[in-house]
């Protein structure tokens, strides 16, 4: 009895070893894409930094309207939605929108890491919809969407674009970069989609609006920034 015992305990650890290492394994493709992303996305604006806080937003949207999102297709196209901003993907001077190019080659990124091969087309989805002015389809897109979206609002959005300033007075320059804000501060809000994202709103356009009145005002008018 206590041999049977002792074999059947042994059995259940290995067991439980085994489907362990193999979610391991399968989850291995995370750590995969997440260096990938630290290598290659290296910008004050649209980064790796970026790409986690859209990450981490969306899943807190979708938590809180209750909804539930695939993971998978979430963490692909969030930490990779931005490729084609980056050399040597980017295809912007052949007038190529980043998130059309990014949606097309995000699946030679992926292959080979041990992504499921049957959720490409959720993350092509999401990624080709993931600015503000495009209206996503399926929960994974409209989280992504809006998350990026909130993204570019508040103290953080004012941080992002501001770090894109030329210190060497190229474009973009202070008061166009200021100008940046003001458009995105305009046009951003009316396409936050979620229940969530529109409940987060009111708090990011106040601490943009404020940040802009008082840069204006001590700026002459952005004159001199």
């Amino acid at each position: 009895m206590r041999c049977t015992a002792f074999l059947l305990a042994a059995l259940s650890i290995a067991g439980c070893c085994l489907a362990a290492a193999s979610a391991a394994e399968q989850d291995g493709w995370r750590e995969i894409v997440r260096q990938f992303a630290v290598q290659h996305f290296k910008n004050p604006a649209w980064g790796y930094s970026h790409s986690v806080r859209d990450y981490q937003l969306a899943k807190e949207l979708a938590e809180s309207d209750h909804v539930t999102v695939d993971d998978d297709v979430l963490f692909a196209a969030a930490y990779l939605h931005d490729i084609a901003a980056f050399a040597p993907w980017d295809r912007e001077k052949e007038g190529v929108d980043h998130a059309d190019e990014g949606a097309r080659i995000v699946d030679t990124i992926l292959k080979g890491t041990g992504f499921p091969p049957n959720k490409i087309d959720a993350v092509r989805g999401a990624i080709r919809t993931h600015m503000f002015d495009r209206i996503p389809v399926g929960p994974e897109a409209l989280y992504l969407h809006d998350a990026d979206a909130l993204d570019w609002l508040g103290a953080i959005g004012a941080a992002r674009v501001m770090a894109l300033v030329d210190p060497n007075g190229g474009p973009p320059d202070g008061p166009k970069a200021a100008k940046m804000l003001e458009d995105n501060l305009a046009r951003v809000p009316p396409h936050v989609l979620s229940p969530s994202g529109k409940q987060r709103l009111p708090d990011l356009q106040r601490e943009l609006a404020e940040f802009l009145k008082n840069l204006r005002r001590e700026t002459e008018d952005y004159r001199e920034l």
